[in-house]
């Protein structure tokens, strides 16, 4: 837990630092009023999102607001989880979407919400669904959606400030000799780094929901076999139901478009072929080394997501 912390801590001075630099830079090179109209711009857009986020969610997944005696099931696991983990009790909600999987969001930790689709209530056993559920209520102990949203602002500033220089700076030399197009140069460049380093942020914050879920007592199995069915479960939807909850997938316990090659690296977990990660085969994965090729840990580069198998061998490694 420790070296996770640290890693955010040391990505988070990066970022900043990186933020800094670019403000020496331009400041330097460009009107520094003009420099302050564009990280306003871009916290204005962020606070704009950051308030209208839940209702935008609301309306992409359908979102239904359920009480005690719509899903009894559903909120008693809900309510006994809030109650380990010392949360304010968040509203619980369904989406339609067959797509199995889950997610949490809100302004914060009084306004959280957490929603499970149809198609994982008909997934997974009670087990698997706590776990899923204590997963999501860490991201809501955790403020890890304002995490993210906050560390989003800064690829968002440098993608502004290349555009600006690229398109609009035509190259001229400003009264310092600095050329306007290089500096849109290193803006994108910073643009791409900052984007990867957001990324990696939000795969830290998976590693940090999980051991949060086994920490308000669910067995890392249950939350190994509710990850593993809902690899399998995506790549059985068809492209359209995966298409209808592509600008959320970075809000799910797992990313569904990379499914298909997930299962691939999944077919040697289940070691007995019952559909599940029981406790002896967590423990063999415990136990194994994990050679990703090139493509594998490009691909995870670029997503929001872990790596499934690493992942997995993480949750592994909680339950000793």
């Amino acid at each position: 837990m420790f070296f996770l912390q640290l890693r955010m801590w040391l990505l988070m001075a990066v970022l900043f630092a990186i933020v800094y630099a670019i403000v020496a830079m331009v400041a330097s090179s460009m009107g520094v009023n003009n420099f302050y109209f564009y990280l306003s711009f871009s916290f204005v857009l962020m606070f704009i999102q950051y308030l209208i986020g839940p209702k935008m969610v609301e309306w992409s997944m359908r979102v239904r607001y359920i009480k005690r005696e719509d899903n009894s099931r559903l909120y008693a696991m809900v309510e006994d989880l809030t109650r380990r983990a010392n949360l304010p009790m968040p509203r619980i909600c369904v989406s339609p979407i067959s797509l199995p999987n889950a997610f949490a969001f809100g302004r914060g930790v009084r306004d959280g919400r957490v929603c499970v689709t149809e198609g994982i209530l008909r997934l997974l056993n009670d087990e698997e669904l706590k776990a899923v559920l204590g997963h999501e209520l860490t991201h809501i102990k955790s403020r890890d959606v304002l995490t993210i949203t906050i560390l989003s602002v800064i690829p968002m500033i440098m993608y502004r400030l290349a555009w600006h220089f690229l398109f609009y700076g035509g190259g001229r030399r400003n009264e310092r000799g600095g050329n306007t197009a290089l500096i849109g140069l290193a803006a994108f460049i910073f643009y791409f780094i900052t984007n990867l380093l957001v990324l990696y942020a939000s795969r830290i914050r998976e590693y940090f929901a999980d051991r949060g879920s086994v920490e308000m007592g669910n067995r890392p199995e249950a939350l190994a076999s509710a990850l593993y069915k809902l690899v399998y479960g995506a790549a059985r939807m068809d492209k359209s139901a995966l298409k209808e909850a592509e600008g959320l997938k970075a809000f799910f316990l797992n990313d569904p478009s990379r499914a298909i090659n997930e299962i691939r690296e999944l077919s040697q977990l289940d070691l007995d072929g019952s559909g599940t990660i029981d406790p002896y085969e967590l423990a063999a994965m415990r136990n194994k080394n994990l050679h990703l090729n090139f493509g594998d840990r490009l691909m995870e580069s670029l997503s929001t997501h872990p790596n499934m198998l690493k992942r997995i061998k993480h949750l592994s490694e909680l339950g000793r």
